[in-house]
């Protein structure tokens, strides 16, 4: 199954080309949420960029079901989200919030990604 990104395909600018694939969940993909949680972490494929987006309103057992969830080129969000593009650069290990809605990036602090 596809699913339908609430961007159309012809409104896809290049905001952040050659940089990879990048999850995200369906909140930003295909309902529009803004991002409100990135980490940058080691990347699990040849073309993986490591980057993770979150809406923040994410539930545990939504982010367990893979299907909330899909690999997307990092152009993508940042169609999706434009505002994710200063922090691309960051290197893995980094992690950004945004505290309040409609607010700006800051580091997430001391946050470190789960361990398996």
């Amino acid at each position: 199954m596809t699913k339908k990104l609430h961007i159309p395909a012809e409104d896809i600018r290049p905001l952040a080309t050659g940089l990879g694939t990048c999850i995200a969940t369906d909140k930003i993909t295909v309902a529009g949420l803004p991002v409100r949680f990135m980490y940058r972490e080691d990347p699990i494929g040849q073309n993986d960029s490591g980057w993770r987006f979150l809406a923040g309103t994410e539930s545990d057992a939504y982010m367990e079901n893979a299907k909330n969830q899909g690999a997307y080129d990092v152009n993508i969000l940042a169609n999706c989200d434009p505002s994710i593009v200063p922090f691309l650069q960051a290197p893995i290990g980094a992690a950004f919030q945004k505290v309040e809605a409609g607010g700006t990036f800051e580091e997430a602090g001391d946050w470190e990604p789960d361990e398996d």
